[in-house]
């Protein structure tokens, strides 16, 4: 579902059309068997195992590297299992033991159950005179307690991607030595003991200060809990091509510094208000004036021309004196409820008829008859729309009510909007929410801004992203209504639906982030996003969030 720019005064960067090509513009979010199907690929495309699993193991030593300024006589503490993630940790060792790192480095298995590429490595770190101590007790683990008091730094390539359940006994008692330590810890391509799929943690799992992955990041380093074990996210690229990952078809991606660059409005030279988006937000019911504020003023920050706020008649006044930048239009009230009266539909039809964007819902209220009107309203909008808490809300847990829509819409749940308008269970839309908001975007026919840490947007055609910016500061009141605001401003501006939730989300998140820095995350506001909302796109356009979120550099 996508449309035309309407506003030919009105550049982009880029002309990303959907389906597969839309994936392009952002970063592959993989699971671990999607990864590991990748690899396999790759290697069966003639690249040898050996030469990927060296780049990789070049690539931690890299970061090691970067956070300590001299490796000579430092204690680095290696701890390796069987599989792949123990080759790394081989290579490693090898590249600290060549540099005069004292290295200790111990393998929780018999050297005997190492196999494949893994066990090459062993070999040369046992060739290259790396001390490899083998641990398979907890009895044994005193050693391990012993390095690590003394180490400067662990190296964690203990578990990998293919776990499966929690770690075993001593591999779980080791893990919860490391984190009892103060020492620094990199873990190799996801903290042993996380899930790499979905970020959750079944049993002991490592605090890792810096996380080393490689090719592509996977799901888990962006879900919580796993994300705040991840500590600093480094990606490397370790010589995977994008022809190797296509005939994955992966379906998931992040949301990333140059995709948003890629989407940002441009304004022509000669560009005047009636090129930049005219835009209407239907908003507001007493005691809730400050959401129809907040969304017209983060509108206003992220670039819309022209912004009507249409709002009970009652509370007119109000946001008149709230809002200086944006029209007001008062409309037909519920009397002494002050919310939106469903006589309200006529001017309304007249209001958004010109417009480029409308959104519906904040601080609507949950009036029967308001609710009645966004559900009529429902089969009269003519332009794009945003669809936002009440409006959600009205639908009365009818999410079949969207099929109404015959222009392209953007639906921004939180979990307990999404599950009260899908049925479906709380506890099931945050423990998969790719899943499940793929679904609703399939069978509804919309776009899907599930917020959350992380946002989740899906597409009616089975794309998904996954937005990398944001933090807890954000969880205070009105933060939902200056994202509605920031998706009407980009969409009245031009961009499809698509397109105007992940931009969105993305400049939304790093507003937030950069408040952060300010104000702290406890006195965060909504009304701080929105000031910061500036600041945010000028970031993206200068790409200095590079290393925001993801660290690139090492390859």
């Amino acid at each position: 579902m996508s449309i035309a720019c309407k506003n030919v005064g009105l550049l982009r960067a880029a002309n990303v059309r959907g389906g597969g090509r839309l994936l392009q513009a952002y970063t592959r979010l993989v699971t671990g068997a999607q990864m590991g199907r990748i690899d396999r690929g790759a290697i069966e495309r003639g690249i040898p195992g050996t030469k990927l699993m060296l780049a990789a193991g070049k690539g931690v030593f890299k970061v090691l590297e970067s956070i300590s300024n001299d490796l000579e006589h430092r204690r680095i503490v290696i701890l390796c299992g069987k599989g792949n993630n123990g080759g790394d940790g081989f290579i490693v060792g090898t590249l600290a033991h060549r540099a005069k790192a004292e290295v200790t480095l111990f393998l929780f298995a018999d050297p005997d159950q190492v196999q494949g590429d893994a066990a090459h490595f062993l070999q040369e770190a046992t060739e290259q005179g790396l001390a490899i101590t083998r641990i398979e007790s907890e009895q044994e683990l005193d050693q391990v307690s012993s390095a690590i008091s003394k180490a400067n730094l662990v190296i964690d390539a203990l578990l990998g991607t293919g776990l499966k359940g929690s770690p075993r006994s001593v591999i779980a008692a080791a893990i919860d030595l490391v984190d009892k330590s103060d020492c620094p810890v990199i873990s190799v391509d996801v903290p042993s003991g996380m899930n790499p799929d979905n970020g959750s943690v079944a049993g002991s799992c490592i605090n890792a200060d810096h996380t080393v992955t490689f090719a592509y990041p996977k799901r888990g380093h962006f879900f919580q809990p796993g994300r705040a074990r991840c500590g600093r996210l480094h990606l490397v690229d370790i010589g995977i091509t994008d022809q190797d990952a296509e005939a994955e078809n992966v379906p998931t991606s992040l949301i990333a510094p140059s995709g948003a660059k890629a989407l940002l409005p441009r304004r022509a030279p000669d560009a005047h208000k009636g090129d930049c988006g005219r835009v209407v937000i239907l908003a507001g019911s007493v005691g809730l004036t400050g959401a129809a504020a907040l969304a017209a003023k983060a509108a206003a920050k992220t670039g819309a021309g022209l912004i009507t706020v249409g709002t009970p008649e009652s509370l007119n006044d109000i946001l008149e004196v709230k809002l200086t930048e944006a029209m007001t239009r008062p409309l037909p009230e519920v009397r002494h409820a002050r919310c939106l009266a469903l006589r309200a539909r006529g001017q309304i039809q007249d209001l958004i008829e010109s417009a480029d964007c409308v959104a519906i819902g904040p601080g609507l209220g949950r009036h029967r008859e308001t609710a009645e009107l966004v559900r009529r309203l429902l089969g009269d909008i003519k332009v794009p729309v945003i669809l936002d808490a009440d409006a959600l809300n009205a639908l009365n847990g009818d999410s079949s009510l969207l099929k109404q829509l015959a222009v392209p819409a953007i639906i921004t749940p939180h979990p307990g909007e999404f599950s009260h308008l899908t049925g479906i269970e709380i506890g099931r839309v945050k423990s998969h929410p790719i899943c499940e908001c793929k679904k609703l975007a399939k069978a509804a026919g919309v776009t899907v801004v599930l917020k959350g840490s992380p946002t989740v947007i899906a597409t009616p055609e089975g794309s998904a992203f996954v937005n990398s910016s944001g933090n807890a500061g954000m969880a205070t009141g009105g933060t939902g209504d200056v994202l509605t605001g920031v998706l009407t401003a980009l969409v009245g501006q031009g961009l499809d639906s698509v397109h105007a939730a992940t931009l969105g989300t993305y400049l939304h998140g790093l507003a937030g982030d950069l408040a952060a820095e300010v104000t702290g995350m406890a006195g965060l506001t909504a009304g701080d996003l929105v000031d910061h909302l500036p600041a945010a796109e000028q970031t993206i356009r200068k790409l200095e969030d590079r290393n925001r979120y993801i660290i690139t550099a090492f390859n």
